[in-house]
């Protein structure tokens, strides 16, 4: 299961993890996220004690979207030791979003 992430824990769940994280930036009202998400689960279920992967409501937490410049959803960003190492913006299938997290681990 991806793990809710706020404005007030986002720090501390997600630049301060031990393993790379997957951040799925999205919004209740928007269509591409809601195809985007059962992938989203499914890689945590595929990568799980390897990957965390997190969800953050844009509408919700509006400081942490604005703090990496979130101007698009879904916008997938992959961190490894709190720093950006690679980003995908709007929907992707499985394989494209696979790849990226095997690259980053």
């Amino acid at each position: 299961m991806a793990i809710e992430v706020t404005d007030a824990n986002f720090e501390e769940v997600v630049l301060k993890s031990e393993i790379p994280v997957l951040v799925d930036f999205w919004a209740e009202w928007c269509g591409p996220c809601r195809m985007v998400a059962p992938v989203v689960e499914e890689l945590s279920s595929d990568y799980e004690g390897k990957l965390l992967v997190t969800k953050v409501d844009v509408d919700s937490n509006p400081n942490v979207a604005m703090k990496f410049g979130i101007r698009n959803i879904p916008t997938i960003l992959f961190i490894k030791g709190g720093e950006i190492v690679d980003k995908h913006v709007g929907a992707a299938p499985k394989s494209t979003l696979a790849a990226k997290v095997d690259a980053v681990l």
